[in-house]
């Protein structure tokens, strides 16, 4: 994929289904009795692995181009499948899916692709082990492939060292099989999405500061779930929007969560002109439309309890940086190190290449903004969040930009370069 500098950026967008909460409704669904349809589900490939895991659990689930139906069984309904499962490039599938898998009556091998082989599995397995679970990493290493041996779980009360919606979820969903209340306390609230969706479906979840608890053995009940747009995919049409001179970009029906939202309040502080219209509220969780303008930007520092709200749009941010004046830094995002690439280096490696003044931390980077970025090779590493992040960085960079990898986009947004094309129209 090539790409080149442009004169601005005009149109609307609409931005596919919020991947976080396509897999959890997927999850919640196959659990829950009777029938859940999910309108706006992310057709990306990660979310696709989750539809696949659940079928190969017994769970009838039909996709179609309007809604996906989902034939829950219960708590208790899922049955042991022939094969191994393979959740693809998804950590979220791998360590939600572990929690409900733990207290199963049969046994399963999870796998997935040779990235998911090398990210950090010990988060959930320490805890979901501290339950009662009979769950081990099959080459010794921490990572995936894991081998679950379904057992009676107990009620814990766990302190988790990462602010992680995904340790987090793997939990809560364990809890539901347990024979108490479940707890949860993290460093920083992470996005709260499973606790929202579990609610919706029946169960009883209690959130007070940074502590979340569950209930067993609810009744869940098939929902009607509207999925609103990904924030972590309009991040990349509100950076565009911001840097590109001359644009004006209208990106329909995003979800606003407060524990996602992060990018908004740094995109503002840093500048950014960014107008919320049409805020609402759909099944708990807030939506509206985003109008971005082009906007002079300037550094800031960017650090604690806000990271765990903008984990995923931290490469972004590192190239609106690279334009802004000044001095950006991002402090205590460690968590990038661990993503489906090292992104600290992969950012730092091809932001260098197209000219950029940045420096690695042990838990984040310094980008001096404001020096006039060159088109570059950029290696991708496979990594859908780098390969879109550097496509809006190109737009701005003189010279021809090259993206390596560049189909790795369709693991969460397919369509993410005709979309971008369409506003240079």
């Amino acid at each position: 994929m090539e790409l080149k500098k442009v004169q601005g950026l005009k149109g609307e967008v609409t931005i596919p289904g919020d991947k976080s909460i396509s897999h959890r409704a997927v999850m919640f669904g196959s659990i829950s009795q009777g029938l859940t349809e999910v309108t706006n589900f992310l057709q990306g490939a990660d979310c696709l692995s989750t539809i696949s895991c659940f079928g190969k659990l017994g769970i009838p689930i039909e996709n179609t181009p309007e809604k996906i139906l989902i034939h829950g069984k219960g708590l208790h309904g899922l049955s042991a499948p022939s094969e191994q499962l393979d959740a693809g490039n998804s950590g979220t599938t791998v360590r939600l899916i572990s929690g409900i898998l733990a207290p199963q009556p049969f046994s399963v091998t999870l796998t997935g692709d040779a990235s998911i082989q090398k990210r950090p599995m010990k988060r959930i397995i320490e805890p979901l082990t501290q339950m009662g679970a009979s769950i081990k990493s099959i080459n010794g290493n921490g990572c995936a492939p894991l081998s679950i041996t379904g057992s009676p779980l107990k009620a814990i009360h766990y302190t988790s060292r990462v602010a992680s919606a995904q340790v987090k979820s793997a939990i809560l969903l364990a809890g539901l099989y347990g024979d108490g209340e479940t707890m949860v306390t993290e460093p920083y609230v992470s996005r709260n999405h499973s606790e929202i969706m579990l609610r919706h479906f029946g169960a009883s979840v209690t959130t007070k500061d940074t502590t979340v608890s569950i209930l067993p053995e609810p009744k869940l009940s098939g929902q009607k779930i509207e999925v609103p747009g990904d924030i972590s995919s309009a991040a990349y049409f509100i950076a565009a929007g911001l840097l590109v001179p001359n644009s004006e970009i209208l990106i329909k029906n995003v979800g606003i969560n407060p524990t996602r939202d992060g990018i908004l309040k740094v995109a503002k502080e840093m500048g950014g002109n960014i107008t919320l219209l049409n805020v609402n509220e759909k099944q708990g969780e807030k939506v509206a439309d985003l109008l971005v303008k082009s906007s002079s930007l300037h550094g800031i520092t960017i650090k604690g309890e806000i990271i765990p709200t903008l984990i995923d749009e931290l490469p972004i941010i590192a190239i609106m940086a690279a334009y802004a004046k000044g001095t950006t830094t991002i402090k205590d995002a460690a968590e990038l190190k661990v993503k489906e690439s090292n992104r600290i280096d992969v950012m730092v490696e091809n932001l260098s290449a197209m000219g950029c003044d940045i420096t690695a931390t042990e838990d984040g980077m310094i980008v001096h903004g404001s020096a006039p970025l060159k088109g570059a090779v950029i290696d991708s590493k496979l990594d859908h969040r780098i390969a879109m992040s550097f496509a809006v960085a190109a737009l701005c960079a003189d010279g021809i930009t090259e993206i390596k990898g560049s189909q790795c986009v369709n693991i969460s947004y397919p369509a993410f370069y005709q979309d971008l094309e369409r506003l240079t129209k």
